[in-house]
């Protein structure tokens, strides 16, 4: 199409300007879900084997509607995107889960006779391309929260693993915390942020006194994670190398109280030097410096640049804008515990 400004140079319009709201939205999501690892497909040319992840739009689903797009993986359909004009995310979620309940008591008309279903369509995004809700219907008390991007294939797969139970739903059952080897002021934080995180509370902030133990007290509740919850890695964050080196050492001599092993023995720690984690990490220690650079795609970073806080120094300009990469994505980490927050 080409719209009638300026007759003398004619501007050709993209699809992305000339579509409604909805179809300009479902335009950036097609792009955003490509970007997650997921081929879009239309129902016309529906293959689900085609890939691990596939994402299908406009499935019918008799008795329900017509959901904007049905996830598969591996075969099997495990969720649910609605796709909203931009701004417009409210009511989406009852819509969303609407369909997928209704999907999941209903025979689907698909014309992939490969494709085998799930009893339950447990993930449920609404989108409108730039915001995006997820809701894990396994969460003991299941609601929207907002996520950075869609979750990967091989993340929803593995999340569908047996015994596939959710993190929320884990993070109910850790037992009773051991305080023999903690002082009453850490034990009270742990066990007051566990409380939180049994509430299903997505942030928790923890305020203690410099030499109470802050940081031997992340320690131990890293580690419950790990052994009790099945997180599967933890990201601990500063903004100065110095914090690094110091919270790397409290992992290095921290020996659990229900072994005679010490963290390393038991769990990988990795302290970055370069733009690469090891893939055998458990806990993840770097400064925000250089993982906005790995997030960004960079190959090196200069270690000076870790040494000093930018909070020490005069911000100008605009705050950076995070990018997506798809070899850390939002979902790499579990948990990110911050440390001094406030700075």
């Amino acid at each position: 199409m080409i719209a009638a400004t300026d007759p003398a140079r004619p501007t050709i319009d993209t699809p992305e300007q000339t579509a409604r709201p909805e179809q300009r939205a479902r335009i950036v999501i097609d792009d955003v879900l490509r970007t997650a690892g997921w081929q879009v497909q239309s129902k016309d040319r529906m293959d689900v084997a085609a890939a691990l992840g596939v994402a299908v739009a406009e499935v019918p689903a008799p008795g329900v509607g017509i959901p904007d797009y049905m996830l598969f993986v591996d075969r099997k359909a495990v969720g649910i995107v609605e796709a909203k004009a931009h701004g417009s995310l409210s009511g989406a979620e009852a819509q969303s889960a609407r369909y997928a309940s209704g999907a999941a008591k209903r025979d689907w008309e698909v014309r992939d006779a490969r494709a085998a279903y799930a009893l339950e369509l447990r993930y449920r995004f609404e989108s409108n391309g730039h915001k995006t809700y997820f809701t894990d219907a396994r969460d003991p008390v299941p609601r929207s929260r907002e996520v950075f991007s869609f979750p990967r294939p091989e993340t929803l797969a593995e999340w569908s693993a047996p015994p596939a139970a959710s993190l929320r739903s884990r993070l109910r059952g850790l037992p009773a915390l051991d305080e023999s080897r903690l002082w009453a002021v850490q034990a009270r934080a742990i066990k007051a942020l566990e409380s939180s995180f049994a509430k299903g509370n997505q942030r928790a902030l923890i305020q203690m006194a410099t030499g109470s133990g802050k940081t031997f007290a992340a320690v131990n509740v890293v580690y419950r994670l790990l052994k009790h919850a099945g997180a599967k890695r933890v990201l601990f964050l500063v903004d100065r190398n110095t914090l690094g080196r110091q919270a790397h050492d409290e992992f290095a001599n921290f020996t659990p109280p229900d072994d005679t092993r010490k963290f390393p023995e038991l769990y990988t720690a990795h302290h970055l030097g370069a733009n690469a984690i090891n893939p055998a990490a458990k806990v993840v220690v770097t400064t925000i410096q250089r993982l906005f650079s790995m997030l960004k795609g960079d190959d090196e970073y200069d270690t000076g640049n870790e040494e000093g806080s930018a909070f020490d120094a005069p911000w100008q300009g605009e705050p950076p804008k995070v990018a997506y990469n798809p070899a850390i994505p939002p979902e790499f980490f579990d948990f990110v515990v911050i440390d001094e927050c406030h700075r």
